[in-house]
């Protein structure tokens, strides 16, 4: 059984045991958080939202929370003596997916 879930303006397909990283979450580490935004529902019985399923929900636990690799941002103006050099780390959060209720 597999689920589409919306989380952080992204959707993302999980199923029971995996692990993922989402946009960061204000849960502490070990703690449990539930998805609601389930837009599909698939396995042998296959349930479509429209746009969400109603009453399904998916449970997942935090492993932990972190911030990305550090990318740099630079912008540049040729002739114009223009240059902006920035970085940038995007936190985020591990979650492993326990349960899926639908």
């Amino acid at each position: 059984m597999y689920a589409i879930i919306e989380t952080g303006g992204k959707q993302i397909k999980v199923q029971e045991g995996q692990e993922i990283y989402v946009e960061k979450l204000d849960v502490e580490q070990g703690g449990t958080v539930t998805f609601d935004k389930v837009l599909f529902v698939g396995g042998d019985n296959v349930k479509v939202g429209s746009p969400t399923v109603d009453g399904a929900t998916v449970t997942a636990k935090v492993e932990k929370q972190g911030r990305a690799k550090k990318i740099t941002v630079f912008k540049y103006k040729a002739k114009k003596n223009y240059r902006k050099k920035q970085g940038h780390r995007q936190p985020y959060t591990k979650v492993t997916i326990e349960k899926i209720n639908a």
